[in-house]
């Protein structure tokens, strides 16, 4: 890299002189110019007349002139030379100086870059100055450093977080294997306890799987691969049934409200945002308590709507709530959810050009609303 900075400061500095000496040999051409002009303007002709040496020579007032304007040339010319070179060598060594200063600021991008590795991601160049070109630019390599940095250090909490997910299920399974295998005297109801714990644990990590595998296959698309009219009264009816036993089980009390609401995208994708929510809902909420699921078009835009009961939640942590594996009230390795429902609920929403949004109830609970593009 310093090869290269040194090799384009030169170019830049003999560029820099050429230019000089250009311009100053033309004011030399243009300064003999004007000089033997002047003089020709200046002398009288009188070239007729002279005087005779005293060697015997004739030596006329018309060749006096002339060889008084030779030498007035020569000498010009010269001087002339002489200034050129001094100025060709101050030209250079200025020039050279001001291409340094000008490619200051490229170097700080470069050594900046040179500083950033995958766990050093935090240089930034801040370059002081007008707000020209290289600050622009300056600033722009800032702003994408600080972009990185939050990209690198969430997949690195992404992948910590996973890794330590699918170490739970791994280890209830390892774990009661093991205590099967130990025991000599366990009986068929004792294997087929620790089989049932096994599966419950393999259907677990299978299910965090395909949640990881379509949160990266939600934000890694550029929109939706397949779009069709989807009705949210449909789909939101649908995860319902797929929990109803669930709803039943912990005595939820729910109420739905299916106004006339058509998306325009991907089925299986809104369908699982569609069930992620009642699943958030049902999973969070809290015995004998109550959801509610709205559908409808709002300002243009069809919304899909769940409200539910639950634990208090602070307005502050309502934002985090969407991030992958964030649970609110619930430890880390709990068996209920993988904490990825919301943080694909808002990929899918964003994929199809909507938002999700939520809101903490004061008396409990959580309000999630999703808005998406209305199917015409």
């Amino acid at each position: 890299m310093t090869e290269s900075r040194t090799t384009l400061r030169w170019r830049l500095t003999l560029v820099y002189g050429a230019v000089a000496l250009a311009v100053g040999l033309l004011l030399l051409v243009l300064s003999l110019v004007l000089v033997e002009r002047a003089l020709s303007a200046g002398f009288v002709d009188i070239r007729g007349l002279g005087v005779r040496l005293p060697d015997g020579r004739m030596l006329t007032f018309g060749a006096f002139q002339d060889q008084l304007r030779a030498d007035a040339l020569a000498r010009v010319l010269r001087q002339g030379l002489l200034a050129l070179v001094l100025l060709g060598a101050l030209g250079v060594a200025v020039s050279y100086y001001l291409a340094g200063r000008v490619l200051q600021p490229l170097q700080d991008i470069t050594a900046a870059a040179q500083r950033l590795s995958a766990e050093r991601l935090d240089a930034r160049i801040d370059l002081a100055g007008p707000q020209d070109e290289l600050k622009q630019l300056a600033d722009t390599f800032d702003d994408m450093l600080g972009r990185l940095e939050a990209a690198f250090e969430a997949q690195r909490r992404f992948v910590a977080d996973a890794s330590h997910e699918l170490r739970t299920p791994l280890a209830v399974m390892r774990t009661e294997v093991e205590v099967a295998l130990a025991d000599p005297d366990a009986s068929a109801d004792d294997l087929r306890e620790a089989a049932l714990v096994v599966r419950d644990a393999t259907v677990r990590a299978d299910r965090l799987v395909d949640s990881l595998l379509l949160l990266a296959q939600s934000e890694r698309m550029q929109g939706p691969s397949v779009r069709e009219r989807v009705e949210l009264p449909e789909v939101g009816a649908q995860a319902l049934a797929a929990v109803a036993g669930e709803i039943e089980e912990r005595g939820l009390r729910v109420a739905t409200s299916w106004g006339p609401g058509a998306a325009l995208g991907d089925r299986g994708l809104l369908e699982r945002l569609a069930g992620n929510l009642v699943e958030n809902a049902v999973r969070h909420n809290v015995d004998g308590g109550w959801l509610r699921v709205d559908t409808g078009v709002v300002e243009g835009r069809a919304r899909l709507e769940v409200s539910s009961s639950g634990g208090v939640i602070a307005p502050g942590e309502v934002a985090g709530l969407f991030e992958a594996f964030r649970r609110h009230g619930t430890a880390r390795t709990a068996r209920r959810g993988a904490g990825l429902g919301l943080a694909i609920v808002r990929a899918v929403a964003e994929l199809h050009g909507g938002t999700a949004r939520a809101s903490a109830r004061p008396d409990g609970g959580l309000v999630v609303t999703v808005d998406l593009p209305r199917s015409p």
